[in-house]
């Protein structure tokens, strides 16, 4: 990334989309449209500014290392990743959703130990082990509604959002284990390093989301 910049990680996704709006109230727009680029990297409207979109597991991970200065993410990724060297000063809430648990319709907890599948296994580990209960973890990445169907696990945790793709297969949510929305993230040591433009950047995101929350 170039000297003097500060680079911004972006989710791709319906994060995205939903950041692109807040980032334009608060004077940051790409100067080319995103959608039909295959660039990942962009320059902005503000000279001081760049944007560079990924995977959402990869946002914490640049900006922990300080390839990124700042990166928005869904809460669900910080959870199951942990926070070292990032702050977090910022709830933009969108992309609003749930993290739960789910099961088959008529679930009955088996006699053995539960299995669960999931791509949060940090989080589910915790989550279990704070209720005491055994559980064989199955890390998936996708497609996480067929584990049941296919008798590979008895129960997944999974973001749920309308909940039509559990219904569709047979499945209801069952219990919530965080409520996520995407968060503003920023490196530690860029923070102290460019002190000055960072927080001037935080604030009027900040505003943005302000604007956008208050009713017409």
């Amino acid at each position: 990334m170039e000297t003097g910049k500060l680079t911004l990680a972006l989710t791709k996704g319906r994060i995205l989309k939903e950041t692109l709006p807040l980032l334009a109230r608060a004077g940051v727009e790409p100067l080319e449209d995103m959608s039909k680029s295959r660039k990942l990297v962009f320059p902005t409207t503000r000279a001081d500014v760049q944007l560079v979109v990924m995977r959402g597991v990869d946002v914490p991970v640049y900006v922990r290392h300080g390839a990124a200065d700042l990166g928005v993410v869904g809460k669900d990724t910080l959870l199951e990743q942990g926070s070292d060297g990032v702050y977090e000063p910022l709830d933009l809430g969108i992309a609003p959703c749930r993290l739960m648990t789910a099961a088959p319709l008529g679930f009955d907890w088996p006699p053995r130990r539960l299995r669960v599948a999931t791509k949060f296994v940090n989080v589910s580990r915790d989550y279990f082990a704070r209720r005491g209960v055994q559980v064989e973890l199955i890390k998936l990445y996708g497609a996480m509604e067929l584990a049941p169907a296919m008798q590979l696990a008895d129960m997944i945790v999974d973001i749920v959002d309308t909940g039509n793709t559990l219904r569709a297969n047979g499945m209801e949510p069952l219990d919530e284990i965080a409520r996520v929305t995407s968060r503003l993230i920023v490196n530690k040591a860029s923070l102290r390093s460019h002190h000055g433009a960072i927080n001037h950047l935080i604030d009027a995101i900040a505003a943005a989301v302000t604007d956008l929350k208050r009713p017409l």
